[in-house]
């Protein structure tokens, strides 16, 4: 992800197609990924959302104060996703140029896909085969490899009742935000992620002196 950001992949020409004598030289062919590509791809890692949910994301879904997106229409419905302090640093940081928070090709229009750049970078990690819908996956089983219930896991990509979205907007040390901070720094790490993102503070209890 990184070197797809900065320096930029390494990508194949068809030396048989008429064109290829007009291609860049080996040593040059080089595709950059814009940062509205590269923000979507972390955040379904980071997240766990589906790809649709991350696409049609826009701006005014997005609740940085709260940590929160506000889903109003998903598969399952309207829901809200905790954001971890990563996913919410990335968010912080993508320029808002439309509507939607990935912003594609036209200023009304949700971006189609993320094909292009998810083969060029899962070619590069030399992991051909991983389907973008993996993130999703990979999200919960680090979960599970922290020792998170399953329940928690199963809640973090989003969930339905509107009290209980409230509940975990303004409650720091609910388990669900714990859990999803827990993710984002695992993820946040193994990416090399700098977060600005103020975290959640740690409660420490006072001791008894009367």
């Amino acid at each position: 992800m990184h070197e797809a950001e900065t320096v930029g992949l390494p990508y194949d020409v068809d030396e048989d197609r008429p064109t290829a004598k007009y291609a860049h030289k080996e040593a040059n062919r080089l595709t950059k990924i814009g940062p509205h590509a590269a923000a979507a791809i972390r955040l379904l890692i980071l997240t766990g959302a589906r790809l649709r949910e991350i696409l049609g994301l826009k701006w005014e879904y997005v609740d940085l104060e709260r940590g929160l997106l506000l889903l109003p229409d998903s598969k399952t419905g309207k829901k809200a996703i905790v954001l971890n302090a990563p996913a919410r640093d990335i968010l912080a940081k993508l320029p808002r140029l439309w509507a939607y928070a990935i912003a594609g090709q036209s200023a009304d229009k949700p971006r189609a896909d993320l094909n292009r750049p998810w083969r060029a970078i899962v070619k590069r990690a030399g992991l051909e085969g991983l389907r973008i819908h993996d993130l999703r996956h990979t999200h919960a089983s680090i979960g599970a490899g922290l020792g998170l219930g399953l329940p928690i896991i199963g809640k973090l990509p989003g969930h339905t009742n509107a009290a209980t979205t409230q509940k975990y907007a303004h409650l720091d040390t609910d388990p669900l935000r714990r859990a999803s901070d827990h993710i984002g720094e695992r993820v946040a790490a193994a990416m090399r992620l700098k977060t600005t993102q103020r975290k959640s503070a740690q409660v420490v209890p006072l001791k008894d002196v009367s």
